[in-house]
């Protein structure tokens, strides 16, 4: 297990270096603002949707290891998805860091993403790792208003 650990959290330190689509999205038809005040994450998520596909999508902000990881990963495994596609990882991923330690049904499903399934060990971090997932699903929705972890 403390092997799998090691290996989990080289993914969200390499991510959190060279985070994949960290960029504005020229052409973006979507796009909305996150904030997690507790932990100071700030982010903005744009897409290019054509249809019901997400044909591009990028992000830009600041913040801990764990939400730029996570808005990186996550990026990086929707592009080409349909919004039901999008709509139902993001339920999945939420599941697993919100829920019991090491009882994830869905972590097959996740693929990569599964190495935030220890984040759901750190309650505080919780807010980290889903704000980008959040900020996605307001960006789909076509919210307004910027999307707050409080």
């Amino acid at each position: 297990m403390s092997d799998l650990r090691e290996l989990y959290q080289e993914v969200i330190l390499e991510h959190n270096r060279r985070p994949r689509n960290f960029q504005r999205l020229a052409g973006a038809n979507r796009s909305a603002e996150g904030y997690n005040p507790l932990c100071g994450d700030q982010i903005t998520v744009y897409l290019h949707v054509e249809g019901d596909v997400i044909r591009d999508i990028s992000f830009l902000g600041q913040g801990c290891a764990i939400s730029k990881a996570s808005a990186s990963m996550m990026t990086a495994g929707l592009k080409g998805k349909t919004l039901g596609e999008a709509q139902s990882l993001f339920e999945k991923f939420h599941a697993m860091v919100t829920g019991e330690p090491g009882q994830s049904p869905h972590l097959d499903v996740l693929g990569k993403l599964a190495v935030f399934s220890g984040v759901s060990e750190f309650p505080i971090r919780v807010k980290c790792a889903s704000l980008p997932w959040h900020t996605l699903h307001a960006a789909i929705e076509g919210k307004g208003e910027p999307v707050s972890t409080e």
